[in-house]
Order: structure tokens, then sequence, then C-alpha cells
């Protein structure tokens, strides 16, 4: 378990992915016409990363520096659905990054927005926040943070046991030598060593490693994996890629995505090779799921003009009471990823709203699994449910984020998921793996758990508590 939040440090953006139809060409110039179907906003940058640490369950604090104009207002409220936001002094427009997509495919990128993150003071806020960090990852955008002087010194100081991992970038500031392990990619080894084309991983890894003073570094390779350089003069060695990806894959956010899961596995204990490998296998399953551009808050739906483009036709999530395994099926057909959760849902509560807000936004659809009367009852005692089997199934039903529920019988919703084969199956944050014998079941199909912070103050125990002492 991780001792505190993932700190993310670095420069955050607003990604714009346009996506559309290109059947015919202009008359007056030879390129495409794109008919668009859909706009799709995100954060970007280091917001790219707190929000894939995010959509994992971890509790997340991004320090970044944020414009006050429109694109900034946005990117602040795209953001505050997901972590916690403490700003850097910033000066200029909001950087923003449009990506024109047809098919799957790039055809164009726009940027605009030259602001920068000043080397200014920071806030005595700050350096609690950092020292009570469970892992701090520096994602470098080129936007100024990292050569903030402030927070340079700042991140030096950082207590022994808070593990430091740097994605650095070309236009930014070169690493502090209290890094436990930097992540360039392959183009950024190859700038930050001087040479045009990069012969060996392993050689320029070990260059780094000396000018630098880090502890560790490891040269992300793409679709070969990353080759790892550890300290000491210790002997290189290559971290295949876990699995094949189509060529065509959306890459972008691929090195968040390993950055993330470095820095998470890390905070939990793990030694560098361990969790070099992990987060080649996340980055390959990242990709593999559709990049970045598969990614969608409730906000980012809002504003696609046809929200079932590229996507499965689940998007709006209303359910008219459709079954479950239909929706299931829907889902795969269309190449998605299916979330389940499950729990007795008795006097629902703004604490399951939020799970339930949390588990669909993992995914493409979201099933609950429901405790049946009898099921309830051998749970929580002869008082319980306070509401019907029936009466609490379409409440579920009527929820935005729920697309379907199956009601179960036994203790465990194991047969039931079994049958699912969900992607993700969530919890709440008073669960471990330990305690869900249903977890198993869900590994075996090749899902993963989530778990989800409660929200402090709610749960039904306690609320019929209350009207108990009220009454």
């Amino acid at each position: 378990m991780m001792r505190g939040p993932l700190v993310v440090v670095g420069d955050a953006l607003l990604d714009i992915d346009i996506e559309g139809t290109a059947e015919r060409l202009c008359p007056d110039a030879p390129v495409p016409v794109v008919d668009v179907t859909a706009r799709r906003r995100r954060p970007g940058g280091a917001g790219l990363a707190a929000l894939i640490a995010a959509r994992q369950g971890v509790e997340v604090v991004l320090v970044a520096g944020v414009g006050t104009d429109d694109h900034g207002r946005e990117l602040s409220g795209l953001l505050a659905e997901h972590v916690r936001l403490v700003d850097l002094p910033f000066q200029g427009a909001t950087p923003c990054k449009t990506r024109v997509r047809v098919a799957g495919q790039s055809l164009l990128r726009v940027d605009s927005g030259e602001g920068q993150v000043l080397d200014g003071p920071l806030g005595a806020h700050l350096p609690p926040v950092l020292n009570n960090a469970g892992a701090v990852l520096v994602a470098d955008y080129g936007r100024g943070t990292t050569r903030n002087s402030s927070l340079r010194r700042a991140l030096r100081g950082l207590p022994s046991d808070v593990p430091l991992v740097w994605d650095p970038h070309g236009r930014g500031a070169e690493p502090v030598e209290r890094a436990d392990l930097v992540v360039p990619n392959r183009a950024e080894a190859a700038y930050f060593t001087g040479t045009q084309h990069l012969d060996s991983a392993a050689g320029a890894g070990r260059e780094l490693l000396r000018r630098w003073g880090c502890r560790a570094v490891a040269v992300t390779l793409g679709c070969e994996g990353a080759m790892l350089v550890p300290p000491h003069r210790g002997q290189p060695f290559p971290v295949p890629r876990a699995r094949s990806v189509r060529s065509s894959a959306d890459v972008c956010g691929a090195g968040d995505s390993f950055a993330v899961a470095v820095a998470l596995t890390m905070a939990e204990g793990s030694e560098r090779p361990d969790a070099v490998s992990e987060a080649v296998d996340a980055a390959s399953r990242f990709v593999a799921d559709g990049g970045a551009s598969h990614l969608a808050t409730s906000q980012e739906r809002a504003v696609a003009t046809d929200p079932t483009a590229g996507r499965p036709a689940l998007e709006d999530g209303a359910t008219g009471g459709r079954n479950a395994l239909d929706v299931a099926a829907d889902v795969r057909r269309g190449g998605g990823r299916l979330v389940a959760t499950g729990g007795c849902f008795d006097l629902l509560h703004p604490g399951h709203v939020r799970l339930l807000q949390r588990a669909r936004e993992l995914g493409d659809a979201l099933v609950v699994c429901m405790n049946s009367d009898d099921s309830v009852r051998r749970l929580k005692g002869p008082g319980r449910p306070v509401v019907g089997e029936a009466d609490r199934r379409h409440l579920l039903e009527a929820l935005e984020p729920v697309d379907a529920v199956a009601v179960f019988d036994e203790s465990s919703p194991s047969a039931l998921l079994d049958e699912l084969r969900p992607d993700v199956w969530v919890k709440g944050g008073d669960y471990d793996l330990a305690s869900l014998p249903e977890a198993d079941v869900v590994h075996r199909h090749g899902g993963r758990t989530v778990f989800v912070p409660l929200v402090e103050g709610y749960s039904t125990t306690r609320l019929l508590s209350g009207l108990s002492t009220a009454v």
C-alpha cells in the first residue's frame, strides 16, 4: 500500500481530439475534407499522467501551472473531476494540442498557447505535499516547471523513502541527482547524449547515469520495451514488451502510462527491475486499449457531437433495463472495455454514486452486480435490506453511469463474474484483494481489480444508525 498520494509534478496541457471521416478531397487543394463527428477534450501532458493514475483508483495530487484563459479554465474543470490541483506560478496562454483524426489515424496536429511556469517562489503549502507523497512523478513537457529553482530544491530535499521518478523532455531542465529513476524515451536519450541516432540504448543510459548522477536510468524503446541501466556500474538489461500491439495503434500517452506505472510500483516497495517490467506491460496494455484517445471523462462525453463515433454503442450509459450479458457481448464486439462493480446498494447515498461514477470512467460500459434480498439478509442480518430488490435495481438503472444491473443470490458474485468476464472489477477502498474471493475469477479471465477511495462520512449502516437515533 502507498503511504500517501501520487504527486505528479509537471506541465499540464489541454488535449483536443477532433474525430471525423474523410471521403473526398477539397476542390481547391489536394487535401482531404474531414467531416467532424466528435470533439473530445482531456488533460494532456502532466495532466494526462495524473488522469491515468487517477483512473486506477489512486489518490493523485497534480502540481502544475494553468492559465486563466478559456483553455485553462476548461483544463482546470477536467482535472477537478479526478485530482487535486496545486497551482504553480504561470504566465501566458494555456498550451493546447489539437489532433485531427480519421479512422483511428492522426492527420494533423495544431499547437497553440506558449504559456510558461515562472521561476518564482513557491507557497509554503507545497513542501508538505511533496514530503507526504507516496511517490513523486515529474512529467516534464518543456513548459518551465522543471526550471523553477525553488521546486528543484524541494525535489532534491525529498525524504529518502519517497520514490522520485523523472520523465524528462528535451525542452526542459535536466533531472535532479536525487531522482531514483529517470525514464527518457529513445529520442530524448539521443538528444541528451548529443547523438543523432541512438545505436545503443545501454550506452546512452550509462552516459546519462554518469551525467545526471541519478540512481538509475530506463530508456523506453516503444514496441521493443525498455533498457534499464542500474547504479554502481551494474549490468544493463533489456525489458521486452509483454504483448503485441497493432502497428496502427494510438501511442499517445504510452510514455505517461509507463512513468505512472513505474512510480506506483516503486511506491509499493518493488525494486527497479520489477517496476520497469510492470511499466512495460502497463504501457502495452494502455496502447492496446486505445491509448489516450480511449480515455473519456463525463465532461468529455458531454462535448462529443457524436458520442458513439469510434466507441461502443453504450457511450451514453442509459440502460432501459438491458440484460447484463447482452451489454457485455456488445462491448466485446465493439472492442471496448467492460467494467463491473458490486454490492448491496441499500439506501443509495452519495458514496455509492461516486463509486459508480469512478467505475464507469474506467471503461466503456458498467455492469452492477447487485446482491438479491436473500443475499443481503445473509450478509447484513434479518433487518436488511431496507429497500427491496426490485426498487434497488430500478434506482441503479436510473443512474447515468450504469449500463446494466445483474442480481445474484450467492454471498459472492463469483459465478456471475465468471459469465460476465469484466476487464475491470471495481470495489471501494475499504476492501483488499484478500477479502475479495471473486477477484481470482476476474484475474483468471485477464481482468484486473481496482479499488476506489471511499467518500468520507457515508455508509448505509451509518445512515441507519443516525435514523434510529433521531427516532
